[in-house]
């Protein structure tokens, strides 16, 4: 079997598969890609056994079908390294190897055969189908990743939840301390369902999606997950278990609601958080008069900092503690020029909202507080 490539086209779809396959396999031909020419089209495929992902490309040219496995790390270090020029596999099922050529040289690999690569899970015919445009998928998944917690205990907590329900399919993430909502408005269904997707192809398709058009269909069963997107297609195993209900830890009346601009606070607390025990990372906000006033402390290393900004607010005095580190990882994943902290006591959570909602799109984070040492 022959055929020729472009090498950066390639290159560039390799590394996207690459992320795919782990460093240490239960299965050797996990370590490889499974290459499959099919009329005049290169299809590629990595998998982790839990995850698989799928692209293809045009040919310039080919002599035939035919399929086989190459082991990943060489190929992608050789294809990586060689510019942008037509680069031609000869493949030799007989002997088992392969002879790729380019401009300047060429180099030889061993293949395997692609009957041992695993076969994708497989959808039931009741799937739940939900369309959503790329943009907003990729957005809200670059938004609640953060979010996601690293809990052996609760494994549910390690994904992103989708929840479908008759007004609008709500995106969400918490790690306990906490949370992001997002819910996509226009997006709905009169059968409720729902799927925690885990953080592993989450991080994938954040990688591949981009800001492309077009609309990302995902199909969805009680186990598996199917995400078919313009480039590929990303089919994995579904995190089981029943997702906590979140909307119940949402205050429904914070009154105390405070603005401020969101790259000025952003900014403050990376200045005051190195201040800030290593241990607790606490910073204290105290709002009052207009005025937002953000304190660090250390006492074990004699480190203390203060810093006062500007902000609208409508609410009673009050101090409350945040974990610094938090905070600003809420803020970093905003785009918004301001923000709106609302607040009830020092006790209960406080949320954390846009200055302008996305589009058809209502945004939510919440912090939960911590105690002040006063």
């Amino acid at each position: 079997m022959r055929f020729t490539v472009s090498s950066t086209a390639l290159g560039n779809r390799l590394s996207a598969l690459a992320r795919v396959i782990n460093s240490k396999n239960s299965l050797p031909i996990l370590g490889d890609f499974l290459f499959e020419v099919i009329d005049g089209r290169l299809h590629l495929t990595a998998s982790d056994s839990e995850v698989m992902m799928k692209t293809n490309l045009e040919l310039n040219d080919n002599d035939g079908n035919g399929r086989f496995c190459v082991g990943n790390h060489d190929l992608l270090e050789a294809v990586k390294g060689i510019s942008e020029q037509p680069i031609t596999f000869e493949v030799d099922q007989t002997q088992n190897i392969a002879r790729i050529s380019y401009l300047n040289g060429m180099f030889s690999l061993p293949v395997e055969n692609a009957d041992e690569f695993p076969q994708p899970q497989q959808i039931g015919d009741e799937a739940t189908i939900i369309n959503i445009p790329t943009p907003v998928l990729n957005d809200n998944i670059t938004r609640t990743l953060f979010a996601t917690a690293q809990d052996e205990l609760r494994p549910v907590m390690n994904g992103i939840y989708f929840d479908l329900t008759p007004d609008h399919l709500a995106i969400v993430a918490s790690d306990g301390h906490k949370l992001v909502r997002n819910k996509i408005l226009n997006i709905s269904s009169d059968q409720p369902a729902s799927f925690i997707l885990p953080k592993k192809p989450a991080t994938l398709l954040k990688g591949v999606l981009g800001k492309q058009g077009g609309d990302v269909v995902i199909r969805f069963d009680d186990r598996n997950a199917e995400v078919i997107y313009e480039e590929g297609v990303l089919t994995c195993r579904l995190i089981e278990g029943r997702y906590p209900n979140y909307n119940s830890v949402i205050p429904q009346s914070n009154p105390n609601q405070l603005t401020v601009d969101r790259q000025g606070l952003l900014a403050a607390l990376r200045r005051v958080q190195p201040f800030s025990n290593d241990s607790s990372n606490l910073i204290r906000f105290h709002v009052e008069n207009g005025t937002l006033q953000l304190d660090a402390e250390d006492y074990d290393f004699s480190k203390t900092a203060t810093e006062h900004m500007s902000c609208d607010y409508n609410g009673m005095p009050m101090s409350i503690g945040f974990k610094g580190s938090s905070f600003i990882e809420i803020l970093s994943n905003f785009e918004c020029e301001q923000v709106l902290i609302q607040l009830a006591d020092p006790s209960r959570a406080g949320l954390v909202l846009p200055s302008e909602q996305p589009e058809n799109q209502d945004v939510l984070m919440l912090m939960m507080p911590m105690l002040l040492n006063d």
